[in-house]
């Protein structure tokens, strides 16, 4: 694609405890669940729905997402954590898909997607698929987004669960995110960035810290008609700490001059892709609504008015 493409600006959650409770960026500390993301919907054109990963969505939530945002709001919800080969929490699955655990399997503290039988992944799928639906219908449903542990490796299983996405999500916008340096290593990359374009998947490109097996390297590429970034930091120090929460990880505040530095970058970027979305993860407290909103005025981008403290 020739010219620039849309860009969206926003964050990886508007409902981080730490955003919530430690900040004052919502106008009042006890809002409803509507009336805050009506107010985070007034100000970006973008969030990345995080609550998807640990319990699957439902079309009812679908529709009070569209019912409470604007006609332009775009929403990537992330995928489910038995999708992606993360620990799954067996009372969190559907009662069809847990039906058909095996016994030996059915008591454990968590489950992965090896364990289940293909009709029961089928399944999986499609519940994921019916739930959307209300989203994408709206034209708000931006992509699926698959984030892959570090243990998800470049090997031809892997591989081949990647091709089989969008046949399993058909007519859905599937982005993916590695975390193993293998996917994206010099020998690797040009091959993975082929497979993901084959297969009209969005790669997402990471900033985050580099030097562990997890890392990977931050090549902008656009596979699809949508390219993505997720700024996640440079916090060394938590990237792969135990025992903390997803906003002790992420704790980190982009400066000016590095969201400045990433403005050329993107708009390349944009140039190759129909939307670009860029998402801030660094969800600590006030961190990433602070970010967005620089990274979008660097970037000429009109977002609302920031709320008002008190």
């Amino acid at each position: 694609m020739s010219g620039r493409g849309r860009l969206r600006v926003g964050t990886a959650s508007w409902t981080d405890p730490t955003l919530v409770k430690e900040t004052q960026w919502y106008p009042r500390r006890s809002m409803s669940a509507e009336a805050r993301l009506r107010h985070y919907a007034s100000v970006f054109p973008l969030v990345e729905v995080d609550a998807t990963y640990y319990h699957p969505p439902t079309p009812e939530l679908a529709g009070l997402w569209v019912h409470r945002t604007p006609d332009d709001f775009v929403m990537d919800v992330k995928a489910y954590s038995l999708l992606t080969m993360h620990p799954t929490t067996p009372r969190s699955l559907w009662d069809d898909v847990a039906a058909d655990l095996p016994a030996e399997h059915a008591g454990k503290r968590n489950v992965y997607l090896e364990h289940l039988p293909e009709p029961a992944v089928e399944r999986a799928f499609a519940h994921v698929a019916d739930a959307l639906r209300p989203l994408d219908s709206a034209g708000k449903l931006g992509a699926v987004f698959f984030q892959f542990p570090k243990w998800f490796v470049a090997r031809r299983t892997n591989r081949r669960y990647l091709e089989s996405l969008p046949d399993r999500l058909p007519g859905y916008q599937i982005a993916v995110e590695f975390r193993h340096r293998s996917w994206l290593d010099d020998d690797t990359a040009r091959a993975t960035l082929r497979l993901l374009e084959d297969r009209g998947l969005a790669f997402v490109c990471v900033d985050g810290p580099q030097g562990f097996a997890s890392s990977v390297p931050p090549l902008l590429a656009a596979t699809a008609d949508l390219a993505v970034v997720r700024f996640h930091g440079h916090n060394r120090d938590t990237w792969e700490a135990k025992g903390i929460t997803a906003a002790e990880r992420f704790r980190y505040l982009y400066s000016s001059e590095e969201l400045a530095a990433w403005a050329p970058k993107v708009r390349d970027l944009a140039a190759n892709a129909r939307e670009t979305h860029l998402v801030m993860n660094n969800c600590y407290r006030d961190y990433g609504v602070r970010n967005a909103r620089e990274l979008g005025e660097v970037l000429g981008e009109g977002l609302q008015p920031a709320p008002e403290e008190g």
